[in-house]
């Protein structure tokens, strides 16, 4: 608080960058603590936790829409995701601040989500978190494009000169990955672009 010759003066503290980043590394370091966890757990019981994965067209694997981008079948499954997890999760969270990084995350959870179940193969279950991971991919390639600042429009086109590849991962034909999940999520990203962004009529 500050004093005046007019009277006290109520000032809002400035946010430090070591508040900032230790913000950023509890909301990403959640849900990987959450996943590494899930994999402890489910080594420990012999995989039963795939169960709480998706089950297309079953009422049972929709609760895999909640669960099965916590859940990886192996180590190395989670550790590909947990690295792709905190660059571009990173990425979001630096553009679009906190408050949106939990909704262009809960619309890509909630897209691969639907995809995966509707257009699943019968019998498959689906886990990981390579469609939220998609959806920021969505995310961060169109933010710019409806965003119209230099900032977003600069990380689009570095996010799609660096990583645009991936795009290929949510087209069929890829045996053992879900391109539903990876389809779903990344539209679920550019959907949370455009409402986010997209200038109110």
């Amino acid at each position: 608080m500050l004093w005046s010759s007019r009277g006290a003066v109520a000032m809002r503290p400035a946010t430090s960058i070591g508040g900032t980043v230790k913000a950023q590394a509890v909301t990403l370091g959640a849900p990987l603590g959450i996943s590494w966890a899930a994999l402890g757990a489910n080594t420990l019981l012999g995989g039963a936790l795939n169960n709480y994965g998706i089950v297309p067209r079953t009422e049972v694997g929709l609760r895999g829409i909640l669960f099965a981008p916590f859940l990886h079948g192996s180590v190395a499954h989670l550790v590909a995701n947990s690295i792709s997890l905190l660059v571009l999760g990173w990425l979001v969270l630096a553009v679009a601040g906190r408050r949106r990084f939990y909704w262009v995350s809960a619309a890509a959870a909630l897209g691969a989500g639907v995809f995966a179940w509707t257009l699943g193969a019968p019998g498959s279950v689906h886990i990981g978190a390579s469609g939220v991971i998609f959806g920021y991919l969505g995310y961060l390639m169109i933010s710019g494009w409806f965003a119209r600042r230099v900032m977003p429009v600069l990380v689009s086109l570095g996010v799609t000169a660096l990583w645009g590849g991936m795009v290929l991962g949510a087209l069929p034909g890829q045996v053992g990955i879900s391109w539903q999940a990876h389809l779903g999520g990344f539209l679920g990203g550019v959907w949370a672009a455009r409402r986010l962004h997209a200038p109110a009529r």
